[in-house]
């Protein structure tokens, strides 16, 4: 019964924050890159409600997506660059304690660093930056709202 409960409980803070990020990015289509928000939402949503492992997947994510708009400006090949934002997100997560979240620091690097062919800009990579920070924001504040609910519950049950 327990495991029922976290799979529906991880279900609606998923599916809750995709629809969140999805109405966002409809609602401003003038900034596409806001549809990266929804991949950082459902990457950013902690499986178990864990605020330390959401909070410490939204600094991995500024992180990743930091390393990435980093990266832009220096003028080596797509291959090798992501490589070297593989290693140094890798490096600075292991130096900043982020080891559980290693996974969604690598994804914001890739959500940041691919380059779309028609627009070469920095600012479409702070952009993303942005849009993948509005994930993180979105999953912690779903984890946030889903912890104070979780905490109401169990004191009213002990009354």
């Amino acid at each position: 019964m327990q495991i029922n409960k976290f799979i529906n409980n991880y279900i609606i803070r998923c599916v809750l924050g995709v629809a969140i990020c999805y109405l966002l990015y409809m609602e401003f289509p003038q900034y596409p890159p806001l549809s990266w928000s929804i991949v950082s939402v459902a990457i950013a949503t902690a499986e178990d409600n864990d605020k330390k492992l959401a909070i410490d997947r939204m600094k991995a994510n500024l992180l990743g997506g930091l390393v990435g708009l980093g990266l832009f400006f220096v003028p080596l090949a797509g291959l090798l660059l992501i490589c070297i934002g593989v290693a140094v997100t890798i490096l600075l997560g292991k130096f900043f304690k982020l080891d559980t979240c290693l996974r969604s620091a690598i994804a914001a690097l890739v959500i940041v660093f691919t380059r779309e062919e028609y627009a070469k800009s920095w600012i479409i990579a702070l952009e993303r930056v942005g849009c993948v920070l509005i994930g993180c924001l979105v999953a912690l504040g779903i984890t946030l709202c889903f912890d104070l609910y979780n905490k109401k519950g169990k004191r009213l049950t002990k009354f």
